[in-house]
């Protein structure tokens, strides 16, 4: 989990709307997709490795990837979510 300070700076470098940590259920439904081959990036690539966490934007549909411990907050490793998905 990222700290309350850091995400208190941090914004979606896309649209610059807050974000938040994602919860443990949808890490878990996100890995699970990733395992069965059907989670995919912005860029259109496979998400292969294992998520340890995440930040959810602010809206629910854009998911960033924590990779030992630091948010990746490029938009095309950024992972699309369905409406509700985050909840």
């Amino acid at each position: 989990m990222i700290s309350p300070e850091l995400l208190s700076i941090l914004a979606c470098p896309e649209n610059h709307m807050p974000l938040k940590n994602a919860g443990s259920s949808l890490l878990e439904k996100l890995n699970n997709e990733a395992v069965a081959g059907r989670l995919k990036n912005r860029d259109g690539r496979a998400v292969e490795a294992p998520l340890e966490g995440g930040l959810v934007r602010d809206d629910g549909a854009i998911f960033y990837p924590v990779r030992q411990g630091i948010p990746v907050m490029l938009v095309e490793e950024a992972i699309p979510l369905a409406v509700g998905e985050s909840l």
